[in-house]
Formats: structure tokens, sequence, C-alpha cells
């Protein structure tokens, strides 16, 4: 007999159906896979078959062929175990054909029939309500994460038994089922912990000010300072002032998490903007995403939040060249034989460094670094990567009376409201145009929508000529005044938003020079 079962295999974040074909007929007893497959997916064959017996159904001596089609495209992963098993029960007449007519179905099988949960379950699901499947059948760890398309039904099964009782009887099979508000899973979740808050830092009013202003126009943030001047509180409380996510945003994340195999468990949804921090001996490949079985890195996994690199020099120059095409056009695109592969980069970028090795320049009494150790320092981080950074401040050395100042500090919620603020302005400026942020405003639109007066234009002259700025650099320091303009719910930039973003850009002109 013969039969026919839908699945998907990922291939990035996107996913790509795949036919499971499975024929039983007289001849020499065997169990042969085909279809150029990896070899994960050829020991499907084992883990199926030994499933099979321990839930009681021993395969026949008979000659078993299964076919992933097409047979062009390398099959990888364990996803395929569960629509492999369903095409051979449907092969052996033991479940109806019918009922895996309009069904995609993925899963991994472990030895005592158990279903293991997988990757990529929301763009396999997404793909299937698409294309016009009724059902997905999917394994109980990724039910969450499925139930966001609310437009196909979720069929989670925990084990082969529980397979085989819905496909015999779809109608009367007892299975568990998530509770919908429109399209999104509504789950328990625990209380989450205390979320950091700018209120617990003292002193550095102008690195918060930055922060600010950094979160309301999605502008990159470089932060220079000695050790312990308080550089990465900053930037983990940096999450704590920006807009929560909207639903397109939230499914966008989502959809890059599942295909690293991230939502498994409870949270079928990301509701909360991440923040990656990857450590400095992380490869270029980790950072943009690829590997074997090409995958989102630390760039996509941080789309919509804040990708913050510590120790900024300690990287790689490979992979700190790697993240200024991403800076620029929000995505990443890596190209191997099998194809092209295009994933979301739409992160804010925040930095850490110190001005030298030892961390104390330019403070002659404690830093002993020679002046050539400090060029050599400082110019690891690239003009071009530099010049990509909006905002560039010095984190000082806190003072004991800020430190142990007992005054209540402006809290995230109170910053948070005027970066809300500033960005519902841009998103009414820039409504149906292609972009939400100052921060990605195109140069072609910068006399549009940000025009200068005559004194501010003079004033522009001046510090292009003076700073010896780059085109880049010019265009970025007017953005930032555009967003300093909407924090103070300004229609024009003035020459005082000017001044701001201009000071923005003096810390990389002392240190790195014009």
């Amino acid at each position: 007999m013969y039969s026919i079962v839908s699945t998907a295999i990922i291939r990035g974040i996107s996913s790509v159906p795949v036919q499971v074909e499975a024929d039983v007929s007289d001849g020499l007893p065997m169990f042969e896979m085909v279809g150029f497959l990896a070899s994960e997916v050829k020991e499907a064959r084992e883990r199926v078959r030994t499933a099979l017996r321990s839930c009681g159904y021993s395969l026949p001596a008979k000659r078993i062929t299964v076919n992933l089609s097409p047979a062009n495209m390398k099959k990888t992963g364990s996803s395929f175990d569960l629509p492999v098993a369903a095409a051979i029960l449907a092969a052996l007449g033991i479940v109806p054909s019918e009922s895996l007519t309009s069904m995609l179905v993925m899963g991994e099988v472990r030895l005592n029939g158990k279903i293991q949960p997988v990757e990529g379950i929301l763009p396999a699901a997404a793909q299937a309500a698409e294309q016009g499947f009724t059902h997905c059948m999917v394994p109980y760890g990724n039910l969450a994460e499925a139930s966001l398309i609310s437009n196909v039904k979720i069929v989670a099964v925990r084990d082969m038994e529980e397979v085989i009782a819905y496909l015999k009887q779809p109608q009367k099979a007892c299975l568990m089922k998530a509770q919908k508000t429109g399209s999104i899973c509504c789950l328990e979740k625990e209380p989450a912990s205390p979320e950091p808050d700018f209120s617990q830092i003292n002193g550095q009013r102008l690195v918060r000010r930055a922060s600010e202003v950094a979160a309301a126009g999605m502008h990159n943030l470089l932060m220079v300072g000695s050790p312990g001047a308080g550089k990465t509180m900053v930037a983990r409380r940096m999450p704590s002032i920006l807009p929560g996510l909207t639903l397109e945003e939230s499914l966008e994340i989502s959809r890059v998490y599942s295909a690293c195999g991230l939502l498994t468990g409870k949270e079928g949804l990301v509701d909360l903007r991440p923040f990656r921090a990857p450590h400095h001996t992380i490869s270029p490949n980790a950072l943009a995403g690829g590997g074997r079985r090409v995958k989102p890195g630390e760039i996509s996994l941080a789309t919509r939040g804040v990708l913050f690199l510590d120790e900024l020099p300690e990287f790689s120059r490979n992979a700190l060249e790697v993240l200024r095409q991403p800076m620029e056009e929000g995505r990443v695109t890596i190209s191997r034989t099998s194809g092209t592969y295009v994933f979301p980069a739409h992160f804010q970028l925040i930095a850490a460094m110190n001005p030298c090795r030892c961390g104390y320049f330019p403070d002659r009494e404690r830093c002993r670094c020679l002046p050539g150790e400090i060029r050599g320092y400082l110019h690891r981080i690239s003009r071009p990567l530099l010049d990509r950074m909006d905002l560039c401040v010095e984190t000082s050395r806190v003072e004991y009376q800020e430190l142990t100042d007992t005054e209540e500090n402006e809290s995230s919620r109170s910053i948070r409201g005027r970066v809300e603020a500033a960005r519902r302005r841009q998103e009414e400026r820039y409504r149906g145009l292609g972009w939400q942020f100052n921060a990605r405003l195109p140069s072609s639109a910068l006399k549009h929508f940000c025009p200068l007066g005559k004194s501010e234009a003079g004033i522009m002259e001046t510090a292009y000529e003076r700073m010896g700025l780059s085109a880049r650099a010019y265009h970025r320091i007017i953005k930032v005044a555009r967003t300093i303009a909407d924090l103070e719910g300004e229609e024009r930039i003035r020459k005082e938003h000017l001044l701001e973003a201009i000071g923005y850009r003096s810390l990389d002109q002392r240190f790195w020079g014009g």
C-alpha cells in the first residue's frame, strides 16, 4: 500500500514543504529511506521502528520504502520522525490515509514512543495555514507557539498512542487544547522577576540622557569609560525604557526564536524586547548567522531589541565588521550553494568599552599605557563602524556623594513615557513610508523631514568643517537632533537640539580624531 504525509523543513526562518511517501509491498524484508537525507534523518528508521514496537505495532516482514520529496533538497533535523511514522501507519492500513490528507505533521519520536518538541514549529504552522491545511499535528511541547496561528487547528500529541488514537477517530480523541484570545495563545506565566530600572543608577546624568535619546529614535549608542563606571548597568536597563512590542513585532521575533528552538515550553510568544549580550569571543558566523544548518545569529536574535557588545575592542575585527551591513539595511543576508537566507536585523546596538587597555585614560595618575598602546587599542574600532554609532558618551567615575545619595532617581517608567510619546510622533510622521524611526530615515529624505533654518545650517557647516565629519556622521547628527526635537515636542529642529546632537559626537573626535 502507498501513503503520503505532508511535513516541512526549516530553512533559515522560513518553511519549505516536504512530502513523505511510504510504500509497503511484498519482497525482501527491509526498511529503506531515500531522498537526500542527513544522518539524523536516516536514523529515524530505527527510532520509528522501535517506537512503533513499544506501542504494540511491530513492522511486518515486508519491503518498506520511504521517500522524502523533493529529492534534490537535503533533509536535516529530527522533525521527520513523526511524519515518517504516520506515513508507515497509513501504508500498513493501521490508520486511514484520509485523516492525513489536510494535515501537516512534525515531531521527533523517542524509542519509548514519546514525542519530543522540535525547532521551527511556528513558521511551519504559518506555512500550513497559507497552503490551506486545516490541521497541524505537533509535539505537545510545541503547543504554545503553534497555537499562535489562529486559522489552523493544532493537534498536540504526547506519544504515538495519542497519534494513532487521533488518526483513527479524530472526533473522539481527547487532546489538550490551547485557549485563545484572538490569535494569541493564553497560557499561565510565572510571575516575572523585578526588571532592572534606571532608578537604580546614581549619577551619570549625561549617560542617562543619551540613553533616553537613543531609545526614542532607535539610535546606536557607544559608552566609553573606566571600569566600574556603570556602562553595563545602563545597557541592561535599556529594554526597560523601550516601548512594548506590537503583535507584528512579537510574531517577527517569535519566528526567529522558533527557528532556533528557543520557544519550547510554556512561552509561545516573545512578549518582551530581546536583550542579547554575546561574549567578545563570539565568531562572525555566530554573530551574523550561518553554520551547517543555516540559523539566525545573535544579530537576528536581538531584532526589535538591544544587542549589547561589552568590551567592544576585544571582539575580533571580522566579527565587528559583520555588523556594518545589518546596521544599515536592517537585515542579514547569507549566501550558500543551497540558496540565499535573509534574516531580520532591526536591532539597536549598545556598545561599551574602556578608553585604553588598563581602562583609566586620560587620567594619567592612574593610566600607565603608552600613547602608541592607547592608539592601537582605540583603533581596533574601525572608522566606518564608529560612524554608525549615533551617540558616543563618556561614563565618568561616580562621586561618593552621588553614589550614596538617598534621593529617588527617575524611574524607567517615567523615561519610557517620554520615549513612547517621541515614538508616536515618528510613527505618525513616517506612516506608510516603510520606516518608523528617525535612525532609519534615509539620507534622501532628510531635507523633507529635517529641514534646517539658516542659523542651524550654519552650525552644521561649522561642525562639518571643524570636526572633519564624514557624510554619514553629518546625516546621523541631524537624525539625532530630530529625535531630541521629538522628545521636546518641537516640530522643527532648533539650535539647541543640534548642539546637543553634536555634543554626542565630540567624544569620538577627542579619542579617535577627525
